[in-house]
């Protein structure tokens, strides 16, 4: 089936995206759900919408389902202005949460539902199904009912339905929140081998970081109804843009510090009473005065307590997790009183233990101390 889904899918042209958002908007009684968004959405994406709970994502993905009429702006599937297309109209493959399956239906009849509302031939149905029930590997389940397979099997059966009609775009709302954590990891390796294989523009919703970093070709980081960040998983998680970003996308240690007045690319801050330089690689930085300086776990280095240059701590708890520890670290300085770095399992020390932080001379950032947290 790859082969004939992959030749025969839709494709937008070269100098157009897949997907083009111009300003568009949504309230629901009054209460914004999505400030106006400008997003173009590259052919043969994935592209995550991740955020908290609430912060417009699924909004965004409905817009461009059509399940959802937007107050403003347009919406664009290739060359086509699909603002006021319905649903079954704009040939977009969905994946919801709960999958959807018909119950009364087998595995063969729900998958080629779709098919069936759009007239095909019963023997090219016939075809198509087989093929995308090959594609996510069920061949062998076509005569079984939703209640006879697994969560996962189920998902697998809902990603063939969407896939089988040959979409212009694919659209998944949480698809993995079900499973289990290893069925979960499983999942997201087929539906990104499926994806790379079709070469199919996907339009992915997660609340998940890990999930939006392993799969995701760029990643739009949602909250308050607005797009705060967009980015390879490396440019969001490297070089988070904002305080919101920062703590939403990974591990974050935030320190309260003071920003010196200095001239050149060059940044001083006072952490906690110790002095620290280093190169951000920020464009625009906030004024000499409080702020926020942002570091990753794996950036610091555990020192010797007075060492000069580093910051105090006091172990406080270490967690064994296998290859590594992770040690939990009082200190004055940090915005929460406590830090985390993460050490080999041979290195762990005892709670009570004085130490210092070592902070990196790249990598680091600062930010406005009210930042923008959701």
């Amino acid at each position: 089936m790859s082969s004939e889904i992959a030749h025969e899918m839709p494709q937008a042209s070269e100098e157009s995206p897949a997907v083009k958002i111009d300003g568009v908007a949504k309230s629901f009684s009054g209460a914004v759900a999505l400030e106006p968004v400008w997003l173009k959405i590259r052919r043969g994406e994935f592209l995550t919408l991740l955020g908290p709970s609430g912060c417009g994502k699924t909004t965004l993905l409905n817009l461009i389902s059509g399940f959802l009429e937007a107050d403003r702006g347009e919406l664009f599937i290739g060359d086509e202005l699909v603002t006021q297309v319905p649903p079954h109209r704009r040939e977009i493959g969905i994946v919801f949460q709960n999958y959807a399956l018909f119950p009364h239906m087998n595995v063969a009849q729900n998958v080629a539902y779709g098919l069936r509302t759009r007239r095909v031939p019963r023997a090219e149905t016939a075809e198509r199904v087989r093929e995308a029930l090959a594609l996510v590997k069920l061949q062998d389940f076509a005569d079984r009912r939703p209640k006879q397979l697994s969560g996962g099997q189920q998902q697998r059966v809902a990603l063939a339905r969407a896939l089988v009609i040959r979409p212009r775009v694919l659209l998944l709302d949480e698809p993995f929140s079900a499973l289990d954590r290893n069925l979960r990891t499983a999942m997201q390796v087929e539906l990104k081998e499926i994806q790379s294989r079709l070469g199919l523009t996907t339009v992915f919703v997660t609340h998940d970081q890990s999930e939006a970093l392993s799969l995701s070709d760029r990643i739009a980081v949602m909250s308050r109804g607005q797009i705060r960040q967009i980015g390879t998983p490396s440019e969001i998680y490297d070089h988070p843009q904002s305080h919101f970003v920062s703590q939403f996308v990974g591990d974050a240690n935030m320190f309260r510090a003071t920003r010196q007045p200095a001239a050149g690319t060059a940044v001083a801050v006072d952490v906690g009473g110790t002095s620290y330089g280093f190169t951000p690689y920020q464009n625009d930085l906030p004024a000499a005065g409080p702020v926020t300086l942002f570091v990753r776990p794996e950036q610091c280095r555990l020192t010797a307590a007075g060492e000069g240059g580093a910051v105090p701590a006091t172990v406080a708890l270490s967690v064994y997790q296998g290859s590594y520890a992770e040690l939990h670290l009082e200190c004055a300085a940090a915005e929460e009183g406590r830090v985390m770095l993460r050490v080999p399992a041979s290195e762990a020390l005892a709670a009570g233990t004085s130490v210092g932080i070592h902070l990196p001379e790249n990598g680091a950032a600062i930010f406005a101390p009210e930042g923008d947290a959701a």
